[in-house]
């Protein structure tokens, strides 16, 4: 079986935890974030030989002739050497052209299939599903939680770079709620527009596209052994031993250190090994009583 595999949903909804247990069995390889627009992780065109201009790039196969042929490289795991060269030449880019390019290559020559782990995607996830062929698994993480992360980071987000992608308007019209909140100071409130818009479209989509499986991030977080069982099966991956294992380590692991996220290794993802339990039970304390319930307000509003 080649069909790839994209895992998508909002940032800090647990894309790079899910994408990196899906790739514990070793029959995947780990792809990250080729659609963000920063450089480390994005703007690797050895990796993704297309130009993102926005976050969620939007998609769609009215206008996808350079899209198609990009991603169709790159889950073939057919990596660009002089593209990047052309572009990137930096010592730590070189070492990622190196990790990624043996990765690719290796992956090709051995059978495996490409897994994309791409928040940035959310929207898009239908093209992914329809046009590429991926198997899509989209995480929900509960609003509270999600709000209260992107809280603690100071995250913001800037609605103008979805509304001003008029294909996704078009076909994504809840996007039109956001337009009210463009330059709003208001942190929370445009977190929770965020996630009842994105939540919205992904149930759009999973009804739409049989190959999308929307999954929420607190039963995988609950029980991970059983959730990625489950999910293993989904994306036609064998359950062995070894990715028992690595699962098992890597979501049972004694808290990191403060702060929770960081930037790690070549691939620039933010996974690091947790208790997936006690991480679940902290992340609603992130806000306050008060906050929690303004944010379930606006996100089931």
């Amino acid at each position: 079986m080649t069909t790839p595999l994209l895992v998508t949903g909002l940032p800090r909804s647990g894309t790079s935890w899910t994408g990196k247990m899906l790739a514990a069995g070793g029959e995947l390889v780990y792809v990250n974030e080729p659609l963000n627009p920063l450089p480390r992780p994005g703007r690797s065109p050895g990796v993704l030989n297309a130009d993102v201009t926005h976050r969620f790039q939007y998609i769609s196969a009215d206008d996808d002739e350079v899209w198609l042929r990009a991603f169709t490289d790159t889950v073939a795991l057919r990596y660009r050497f002089l593209a990047e060269l052309r572009r990137n030449r930096a010592p730590y880019d070189l070492a990622r052209m190196v990790r990624y390019g043996t990765a690719f290559t290796f992956g090709r020559l051995t059978g495996r299939r490409a897994l994309l782990d791409d928040p940035f995607a959310l929207f898009s996830a239908g093209w992914f599903a329809g046009r590429l062929g991926c198997r899509v698994v989209v995480l929900l993480r509960d609003p509270v939680a999600f709000t209260g992360s992107w809280q603690r980071l100071g995250w913001t987000v800037y609605f103008h770079e979805l509304l001003e992608q008029p294909r996704l308007v078009r076909d994504h019209p809840r996007v039109e709620e956001l337009r009210a909140l463009v330059g709003s100071q208001d942190r929370l409130a445009k977190a929770a527009a965020l996630w009842r818009v994105a939540a919205a479209v992904a149930a759009d989509l999973a009804a739409r596209h049989p190959a999308i499986l929307l999954v929420r991030y607190e039963d995988l977080a609950a029980d991970p052994l059983a959730g990625f069982r489950r999910l293993y099966d989904w994306a036609g991956l064998a359950w062995t031993p070894r990715a028992e294992s690595r699962v098992t380590r890597a979501c049972t692991a004694p808290a990191s250190r403060p702060g929770g996220f960081a930037w790690h290794g070549l691939s620039r993802t933010a996974y690091r090994p947790m208790d997936s339990r006690r991480a679940l039970a902290e992340a609603r304390a992130r806000l306050t009583p008060d906050e929690a319930r303004r944010v379930m307000e606006l996100a089931y509003s």
